[in-house]
């Protein structure tokens, strides 16, 4: 939750959008609804107070709202009815869970906002309020909604573990990530054609500074004006170069050595540090809390998934209310 406090947070634990349909059962929906959710009602009263808090919204930015019967509208009604959709779902899920979530809980979360992004200056938080045309109330219930994704992200993830056997496989498959080949710090003279690299040669064995003729003639970009001096790894300069540079001893300038880029003179600075590779006794918390996310990511995403598929038939909509696309990600344009 950033300083932009107000949004629709649908599922928000969710990494990845999970299409879902529009209802399509025989329920019948009460006059006073805009959607039904198995036994609960979605109410209009619930439906305009979300629609007004996006009215003041675009109010405390100076800009008009979207008139009934355009798509601008249009979207930003499906996305309301989607959020209270899907909260609903949630909220009857967490029963079986037995997740609740106290008036308590969202007074420690406000509280702990206040604190962080405001520095526990109540004049600030009202301030911020304003500017974004939200209410006290709008910031409860969007508390709330946090963190009932929350409890149910750790309810539903509890049970997530990563072996060591899985922790060594990944590591195997991806040892290269966690090898480095060996490097070795040279310079270079790159240009166009042998002729001058053969003057060049005869020049440094008659005591020419090398990183001097670099800054002169060298056509490398990346090193001529550091005195062709550059860091390379083996196997990550052009074949013909990557043998010479790693070949000679220290100090030692080779002749012109061609390339696909031209000739090049090189000289070596240091000795070649050897390749090396982090153990897995150094990596293997890290991976570990990498699988660990990925596992808890696709066990909730699977969740969601059977969550959308159990209240397909059970989710109907009041006619002009049914959104024209129904999806876990949708954000009210309210927030931009």
């Amino acid at each position: 939750m950033t300083k932009r406090l107000f949004v629709f947070i649908p599922f928000v634990l969710i990494v990845a959008a999970l299409a879902a349909g529009c209802g399509g059962s025989s329920l019948s929906v009460p006059s006073d609804a805009v959607a039904v959710v198995g036994k609960d009602s979605i109410t209009k009263s619930d439906f305009n107070f979300w629609l007004g808090t996006a009215q003041s919204a675009y109010k405390a930015r100076k800009q008009t709202f979207p008139k009934p019967g355009t798509t601008q509208y249009k979207s930003i009604q499906d996305q309301v009815v989607t959020y209270l959709v899907e909260q609903d779902e949630l909220q009857q899920r967490a029963k079986d869970l037995g997740i609740t979530i106290t008036s308590k809980d969202v007074s420690a979360r406000l509280a702990q906002i206040k604190v962080q992004y405001f520095g526990g200056s109540e004049a600030k938080y009202k301030q911020q309020l304003a500017a974004q045309g939200a209410s006290e109330r709008q910031v409860e219930l969007q508390i709330s909604a946090q963190l009932l994704s929350e409890k149910i992200y750790n309810k539903v993830t509890s049970g997530v573990k990563v072996s060591d056997g899985e922790i060594t496989s990944y590591y195997t498959a991806n040892k290269s990530t966690y090898s480095q080949a060996a490097t070795r710090d040279v310079r270079h003279i790159l240009v166009n054609n042998k002729a001058l690299a053969d003057k060049l040669e005869t020049q440094l064995k008659g005591g020419a500074n090398f990183a001097a003729l670099a800054k002169k003639y060298s056509k490398d970009p990346g090193s001529a004006s550091q005195g062709g001096k550059l860091t390379i790894s083996k196997g990550q300069t052009v074949p013909q170069f990557d043998k010479v540079a790693f070949s000679l001893a220290t100090g030692k300038t080779s002749g012109p050595v061609h390339t696909q880029y031209g000739w090049h003179i090189i000289q070596a600075l240091s000795a070649v540090k050897p390749a090396k590779t982090t153990p897995l006794a150094s990596v293997k918390e890290s991976i570990r809390q990498q699988l660990l996310q990925s596992k808890k990511t696709t066990t909730m995403t699977d969740w969601v998934s059977k969550l959308k598929k159990d209240f397909a038939k059970k989710t109907a909509y009041q006619t002009g209310y049914a959104p024209a696309t129904t999806s876990t990600a949708a954000t009210t344009a309210t927030t931009g």
